[in-house]
């Protein structure tokens, strides 16, 4: 369907961090300490934390504590990370053709939702809404 190659890790890499750099700055300032990282697939331990044993049904997982949940007594945490999963998101690009582009964004919103504490079920109604 696409006749471009595939991004590499890379160029997916700085579509993510041009994404992440579109947010509203409101939203933007409260995901300053989350990591960007792009894998090709998800690692088992990843694809068990959400239910999943087939890598190719998870093109990204937010990984941390939401902001909701926070204590100011706890410190010493990992920073949260969005991660992004290449070959899932490739596989979706070839097979719906919507843009690369706009396939990373929807993932870097949807995993920066989970960061404020949004629920998969709140995001499904929220996007719903705004169709």
């Amino acid at each position: 369907m696409h006749d471009r190659p595939a991004p590499s890790r890379e160029q997916m890499q700085i579509m993510a961090e041009a994404a992440f750099a579109g947010l509203p700055a409101e939203f933007r300032s409260q995901l300053s300490d989350v990591v960007l990282e792009v894998e090709d697939f998800a690692t088992p331990e990843q694809l068990e934390s959400v239910d999943l044993d087939d890598r190719w049904q998870l093109s990204g997982l937010y990984q941390g504590e939401p902001l909701p949940d926070r204590s100011i007594w706890e410190s010493g945490r990992m920073p949260p990370r969005i991660w992004l999963f290449r070959e899932p998101l490739i596989a979706e690009w070839r097979a719906t053709g919507v843009g690369m582009e706009d396939l990373v964004r929807h993932v870097v919103v949807h995993e920066a939702g989970h960061h404020f504490g949004f629920s998969d079920e709140d995001m499904h109604r929220l996007e719903d809404q705004a169709e």
